[in-house]
C-alpha cells in the first residue's frame, strides 16, 4: 500500500473495499453492462427519494428518467446541511467546495465510500501510465489561510507531490522551476493547462527539453482547462514527454482520461454521463451538448443528473466503453454580440494564439467582454503590443465574429488569477438577462 491509500485509510475511507469494487465493475461483461448502470442509477434515485428531504422538494411524482429535475449549482447553494442525506453529518463524510469558476461556488459533500472511489479511479487511470504514487510536479493553486494552506501541504507530503506557485510566472519565477526539475527526480507533471502552457512556452523560447533536464520524466497531466492541439503540441516538444488530457469535477469524480492510444475514455464505473439538448432533450451520439452527469453511488448527497455547465459530445466503442469525443468548454463561455449572433469564447483562442506564437513576446491572453459591442484584451508580456499587432487582433475579431466592435488593450505584468490559481482565457462582465433582453431587442428590430 503507497503513502497516499494508507493516508486514505487513516482517515476512515475504505479504499481497499472501493478498489476491489471498482475491479468487479470492470470485470462485468459487455452485454450485462447497460443493465447494471440501469440498476444503479434506479437505486440511487430511490435511496434519495426515500433519504433526502432537498432532493425530495424537487421531484416529481411518477417521473421517468428523462422527467427527473435537472440540478444546477444554483440549485445547490442551499446550506450543506439542508441537503444531506438523512443519517449522514459533516462530521462523518468528505466536505470540500467547488472552484467557482462558472461563480457559482459550492460546499459539497461525499459519503466515505464514495470519495474512495473516486481514488480508486484516479488510481485505475494514472496506472495506465504508470504514474499513480509517483513523484510529482504539481502546478495548482494553493489557499493562503494558513490552517488550509498547511493542510494542502500535508497532502502534498502525503501523496509524493511538490507543489509548485502558480501565481508567479514571472521569468525569474519559471527560471526557477527550471533549477527545481534539475534537482528533484519528478515522474509528471500534474496542473492546469494555462500554467503548464506558460511554463512550456518559457522553455520553448530558451531552446530547452525538460526531459533532458529531468531525465526522470515520464509524462505531464493537464486538467481544469481546455487544452487546444497546438497548446498539446507545444507541451509535448518542450517537455519531451507524453502530455494526458484529464478531464474532472471535484464534486463528482475523473470524468474522462486519456488512454495510451490517446482516446478520451468517459468513467462509465461511477458516473452516468448524458448529452442534452437547451430543452434538456437527449442528443444523438456525436453531437454537441450540455453534459449532465449522475453520481452512482453517493448517497451522503444527490448529485442526479446534475449540469455540470460544460459542453461536449461522446461516442461508443462498444455497450460498456465510451469516449469524450469533443470538449468545448463552459456553457457560460459564450460571446453575445449586438447583431444577435452568438458564438463560443474559444473563439478568441485562435484569434489571439497567432499573435503569441509569432512575435514571442507574449506570454499569455485574457478577452473580457465589458458591453454588448466592446471587449478588453488584457495580456502580459515582455514588451507593449505593437500597432500592427493591434489591428491583426482588431481585424481578426471583425472577421469570425461581426464588423464595428470596439476593441482596447491592456498590458500587466502578469495577469491576475483566481483564487485557485486558474486563468479563465474569456469572461464576460455582462448580466445574462441584459444579453437576453438585448438579443430579443436585436432580433425584433431585424423582423422589423
Amino acid at each position: 500500500m503507497n503513502i497516499t491509500d494508507f493516508s486514505l485509510k487513516l482517515n476512515g475511507f475504505p479504499i481497499q473495499q472501493a478498489l476491489a469494487d471498482l475491479r468487479q465493475i470492470q470485470n462485468i461483461p459487455e452485454a450485462d453492462f447497460k443493465s447494471h448502470v440501469e440498476r444503479q442509477k434506479q437505486e440511487i434515485v430511490d435511496f434519495h427519494l426515500q433519504h433526502n428531504a432537498f432532493y425530495q422538494s424537487l421531484y416529481k411524482t411518477g417521473a421517468s428518467w428523462e422527467d427527473l429535475p435537472i440540478l444546477t449549482k444554483k440549485n445547490l447553494q442551499a446550506p450543506l446541511t439542508e441537503r444531506l442525506s438523512k443519517g449522514y453529518s459533516t462530521k462523518d463524510v468528505y466536505v470540500n467546495k467547488t472552484s467557482g469558476s462558472t461563480g457559482d461556488p459550492f460546499y459539497f459533500a461525499k459519503d466515505k465510500y464514495t470519495h474512495a472511489l473516486t481514488w480508486a479511479v484516479i488510481q485505475n487511470r494514472f496506472n495506465w501510465h504508470d504514474l499513480y504514487g509517483k513523484k510529482q510536479a504539481r502546478f495548482y493553486g494553493i489557499p493562503k489561510e494558513k490552517k488550509a494552506r498547511y493542510k494542502e501541504r500535508l497532502k502534498d507530503v502525503f501523496s509524493n507531490r511538490f507543489r509548485f506557485n502558480v501565481f508567479d510566472l514571472s521569468e525569474k519565477a519559471l527560471d526557477n522551476w527550471m533549477v527545481q526539475f534539475q534537482n528533484t527526480s519528478y515522474r509528471y507533471l500534474n496542473g492546469y493547462t494555462t500554467v503548464i502552457v506558460a511554463f512550456a512556452s518559457h522553455l520553448a523560447k530558451k531552446g530547452m527539453v525538460l526531459k533532458e533536464i529531468c531525465p526522470s520524466l515520464q509524462a505531464c497531466v493537464v486538467t481544469s482547462e481546455m487544452c487546444f492541439e497546438s497548446d498539446k503540441l507545444l507541451m509535448e516538444q518542450a517537455f519531451g514527454v507524453p502530455v494526458i488530457n484529464e478531464y474532472g469535477a471535484s464534486e463528482l469524480d475523473l470524468i474522462a482520461f486519456q488512454d495510451t492510444n490517446n482516446q478520451w475514455i468517459l468513467n462509465k464505473e461511477t458516473l452516468f454521463i448524458e448529452v442534452l439538448d437547451q430543452e434538456n432533450r437527449p442528443l444523438p451520439y456525436g453531437e454537441t451538448g450540455k453534459l449532465v452527469i449522475t453520481s452512482l453511488y453517493n448517497k451522503a448527497h444527490p448529485f442526479i443528473r446534475y449540469e455540470i455547465g460544460d459542453v461536449g459530445a461522446i461516442e461508443p466503442l462498444n455497450n460498456k466503453q465510451f469516449i469524450l469525443k469533443s470538449l468545448q468548454g463552459r456553457k457560460e463561455d459564450l460571446v453575445k454580440l449586438p447583431s444577435g449572433k452568438v458564438a463560443p469564447g474559444l473563439t478568441f483562442y485562435y484569434v489571439t494564439k497567432s499573435i503569441m506564437k509569432d512575435n514571442g513576446e507574449v506570454n499569455e491572453i485574457k478577452v473580457i467582454q465589458t458591453k454588448l459591442d466592446a471587449f478588453e484584451i488584457h495580456y502580459s508580456g515582455k514588451k507593449e503590443l505593437t500597432e500592427t499587432d493591434q489591428q491583426g487582433i482588431t481585424q481578426a475579431l471583425f472577421d469570425y465574429l461581426e464588423p464595428n466592435l470596439r476593441v482596447s488593450f491592456i498590458k500587466f505584468d502578469q495577469l491576475p488569477r483566481s483564487k485557485s490559481g486558474k486563468l479563465k482565457q474569456f469572461a464576460s462582465l455582462l448580466k445574462s438577462e441584459t444579453l437576453r433582453q438585448a438579443q430579443s431587442d436585436n432580433n425584433n428590430a431585424i423582423k422589423e
